[in-house]
């Protein structure tokens, strides 16, 4: 039995977080991983994804300038699959996570390699990659840190047929002929588009719904929606796949419409949302359901836990299944974990989550981005609030149209009318991801109306937004 202050379970962002943190404050700490330490984002989610779209973005951006002009590849599109692929491979380490390792040595932290489980109290058992078993004591907490898992739909035959999921689509070795996308959320906009920028000659997607991004505003769904359509990709909303068919390994695949008709195509992804990874964790031997999330406070402690001992963070909690959310909820739980540890109070503002509650941010990368934080207008109505909305054309922003010819977009802020701040703001246009984080400021730091219009935005910037909204709504 091997003892440590802090055992993390799980080497993705917010599992690295916590480990760097609680060993940088003295604590002895031990980290678990079973994959690539450094996690789902850094190999199979953000980052490639990213790397996928970036030329994809740009090939819009020039395209909206006059005065330039994209060149073909030899292939005749403008851009070159091959050398974007590899650029991607660059931007994952080429699936090597030994800098990560490197960094966790450097910073104190010990890994150990395999899949780790809570056994009771404090204790973890790790089933290690070359075979064996150790037992792991904590004398202080246990972090849990071990992410989220796709969902695959309950379709007849679509497990049989071998899906894609993040992990594919941004892994991809050879764009497909053709793909069909089973999802209308994030992965499932950003995956279509990254694979139609890449060379995919037919990309539908299957819409159980009406609308894309259906937990955003309605507008960027609709402004997402018109664009991919335009860039030739297949919406089919309220349709779902019956069933899947896939008769040889690697061959094509046949997808059955609720609605009678058929797609075929070279691959389906599944973009159908994601579940905590809790399999096999352990929880009951601690009194906690076998099945996720698991449930915690503001402090990031496990609820229904005695004596306090047990945290989760990141997408394990399903409270925000953002990286950023994950290594904000670690930076939460490592404060918490080293003041306790000192006997310290553990009650201060800085040690309490606050952001998953009031501002969280999201940027969804496609061309148009989508960029939102805070609550959307439905969601301050449901909760009560009195509110107002001011939207604006950004187009109409000097620093906008001066971007490129079409250049477009949509602001809309939801204001608490009884405290004048913002509850939620919302961003839809080229290049918005930029703008979003002066409105988180805003929306956490409740900054109210009358102070932010003194906070003067550069002309000619796409950021003159600001300024619009405000005398839109009436300062």
């Amino acid at each position: 039995m091997e003892v440590f202050d802090v055992i993390v379970v799980g080497a993705g962002p917010a599992g690295e977080v916590v480990a760097g943190r609680v060993a940088a404050a003295g604590l002895s700490t031990v980290i678990v991983e079973s994959e690539l330490a450094g996690g789902e984002c850094s190999y199979w989610a953000c980052m490639p994804s990213k790397a996928l779209l970036r030329p994809v973005d740009l090939v819009g951006e020039v395209g909206r300038v006059p005065g330039l002009r994209l060149d073909g590849t030899a292939e005749g599109g403008p851009v070159d699959a091959a050398a974007v692929l590899a650029w991607r491979d660059s931007m994952v380490s080429n699936y090597d996570d030994s800098g990560q390792a490197r960094w966790l040595d450097s910073a104190g932290v010990t890994l150990v390699r395999g899949a780790g489980r809570l056994t009771g109290p404090r204790r973890v058992e790790v089933a290690t990659a070359d075979g064996g078993t150790r037992t792991l004591t904590a004398n202080h907490a246990v972090v849990l840190a071990t992410g989220s898992r796709p969902v695959i739909p309950p379709v007849a035959g679509l497990a049989a047929a071998e899906p894609w999921t993040n992990r594919e689509a941004t892994g991809v070795r050879a764009v497909p002929d053709r793909l069909v996308v089973i999802g209308g959320g994030v992965v499932a906009c950003e995956m279509a588009q990254a694979m139609r920028g890449l060379g995919a000659r037919e990309v539908t997607m299957l819409v159980r719904g009406g609308e894309l991004l259906t937990r955003l505003e309605p507008f960027a769904g609709e402004m997402v929606a018109r664009s991919l359509t335009d860039q030739g990709i297949d919406i089919r909303t309220h349709e779902s796949a019956e069933k899947v068919e896939r008769p040889e390994p690697g061959g094509e695949v046949t997808v059955r419409l609720a609605s009678g008709g058929t797609v075929t195509a070279d691959e389906i992804l599944v973009a159908a949302g994601r579940r905590a990874a809790v399999d096999d964790l352990g929880l009951v031997s601690v009194g906690l359901p076998e099945t996720g999330p698991v449930r915690v406070d503001e402090s990031m402690r496990a609820t229904g836990v005695a004596d306090g001992w047990l945290y989760a963070v990141g997408d394990v909690n399903g409270l925000a299944l953002l990286t950023h959310m994950g290594k904000y909820q670690a930076r939460v739980a490592s404060d918490v974990i080293a003041a306790r540890a000192r006997g310290e109070a553990d009650d201060r503002p800085s040690m309490r989550d606050r952001a998953d509650a009031a501002g969280v941010p999201q940027v969804i990368f496609t061309d148009p981005q989508v960029c939102a934080v805070g609550r959307t207008e439905a969601q301050a109505r449901a909760e009560g609030f009195d509110v107002r909305v001011v939207e604006y054309d950004m187009g109409q922003v000097a620093g906008g149209y001066l971007l490129g010819d079409g250049y477009g977009g949509r602001a809309k802020a939801v204001v608490d009318e009884r405290r004048r701040v913002l509850l939620g703001v919302t961003f839809v246009a080229p290049g918005a991801a930029e703008l979003l984080h002066a409105a988180t400021i805003a929306v956490t730091a409740g900054v109210t109306l009358d102070d932010l219009w003194h906070a003067v935005p550069s002309y000619p910037t796409v950021s003159e937004v600001w300024l619009r909204l405000l005398e839109a709504y009436g300062l």
